[in-house]
């Protein structure tokens, strides 16, 4: 009787973990900041950005949600992934291929933008720090923040001719790459 107890109980617990493992990789596109990938092309190397694209819902982003002169994890959920097959150019530094963390440091006129070599972490830590580590950045940039034609409710990232467009609320922060 215990055998057969201590069975069904080690079962159960193996088809639980295994129900919570699954609804967890299959609920990611039911998140409030569903994952999204930019994909596109710089000179012949392919670039892919995989993000969670946060929604702003009446909140104001840039300066609060958002702080200025903090590292942000430039989307929501895990840190973003931004990936190139080729050696390219970002705002005319070198960039070996490879993949990346990318993290921003948003300011109300100049942007920094931060490629580091630690990947799959989530973006943010319990006390709401990002996981940037400052030593395992690899490069990084300041760019101009330019008011967007159009007003953008859910954060998105594209490849746009050369170069990489982070657009959220009023705002197009445009990066150069070759």
């Amino acid at each position: 009787m215990k055998r057969s107890l201590f069975l069904s109980i080690c079962i159960f617990s193996l088809v639980l973990m295994a129900t919570n493992q699954g609804f967890s990789q299959q609920d990611k596109s039911k998140r409030a900041s569903p994952p999204l990938t930019a994909t596109g092309m710089v000179k012949d190397a392919n670039i892919s950005i995989q993000y969670s694209s946060p929604s702003i819902k009446g909140r104001k982003v840039w300066g609060e949600l958002v702080p200025y002169g903090k590292v942000w994890r430039t989307g929501a959920n895990e840190a973003t992934i931004f990936e190139t097959d080729k050696a390219i150019k970002v705002e005319g530094k070198e960039l070996a291929a490879g993949k990346y963390s990318l993290y921003t440091i948003p300011g109300e006129k100049e942007w920094v933008i931060i490629f580091n070599s630690q990947v799959g972490q989530w973006g943010i830590t319990r006390a709401g720090e990002t996981t940037e580590d400052p030593a395992k950045d690899v490069l990084r940039v300041t760019v101009k923040a330019k008011e967007s034609k159009e007003f953008n409710e859910q954060f998105r990232i594209a490849i746009e001719k050369k170069e990489m467009v982070l657009y959220w609320e009023n705002l197009r922060v445009p990066v150069e790459m070759k």
